[in-house]
């Protein structure tokens, strides 16, 4: 193929679309892993100066987790899935049953897009005659047919995302020693909020400042929550 100087090939936006997406779910499921794993580990910690409880809370806090994430987002995404095929099932049958209708609705969609009538109509049936349900899927359903998303994909990935966030509080509470273990796990976890928030919030177009200081004031809150619940417990039943 000849490189034209100034010509770039199109970008598949909703390609793009879906990898930021992944990438967002990801930042986001990390940012789950990291919060709810810390609260868990320090408020042990705060109730008791053994490893053991401390890993085996933290442990079984990370794989309950991880699980449960997976679990939601493969029933999200396959009911997201389980709807995008009726649509899609539809738009065949009435593309079956009544194609100059169809057609004439696809014209009109380009027309609201401001497109005059008569570019609309040329558009409506070069795309018609290219590939007529790509062509209706995308303009009136928004569905790329060749791109749904797969829910074990969703699963797998939400699981470790999840694990790899909630792996950084369990390291931090067990590698120093036992006088520092909380105020190096909070240190580590508010600086890692930190840049997932921000990563997520650049991720969006979104103030990065501001998204990155809701996670850390709510994942400092959460810790300093557990802290208290297990001290006070901890005083309680030692």
């Amino acid at each position: 193929m000849v490189d034209v100087p100034g010509h770039h090939e199109p970008h598949d936006t909703s390609s793009l679309g879906q990898r930021l997406n992944w990438l967002r779910a990801g930042v986001l499921g990390a940012n789950d892993g990291i919060v709810s794993t810390a609260g868990l580990v320090v408020g042990v910690a705060s109730a008791t100066a053994a490893r053991g409880p401390i890993l085996t809370a933290g442990l079984a806090g990370l794989a309950a987790g991880a699980v449960s994430m997976a679990l939601g987002e493969y029933v999200s995404v396959s009911s997201q899935r389980d709807t995008e095929r009726a649509l899609l099932r539809q738009e065949r049958r009435e593309l079956r049953e009544d194609a100059d209708a169809e057609l004439a609705e696809l014209a009109a969609i380009y027309q609201a897009k401001g497109l005059r009538p008569e570019t609309a109509e040329q558009v409506a049936r070069e795309l018609t005659e290219h590939d007529a349900f790509a062509a209706h899927a995308e303009a009136e359903l928004g569905i790329d047919p060749e791109a749904l998303t797969n829910p074990w994909h969703a699963a797998l990935a939400s699981a470790i995302s999840f694990t790899v966030g909630a792996l950084l509080p369990l390291a931090a509470i067990l590698l120093p020693p036992q006088p520092l273990r909380v105020p190096v796990t909070f240190a580590v976890v508010l600086v890692a909020l930190a840049v997932t928030g921000t990563v997520a919030a650049k991720l969006g177009s979104a103030p990065a400042g501001r998204a990155a200081i809701r996670v850390v004031v709510g994942g400092a809150i959460a810790m300093v929550v557990t802290f208290v619940i297990g001290h006070a417990f901890g005083t309680t039943t030692g």
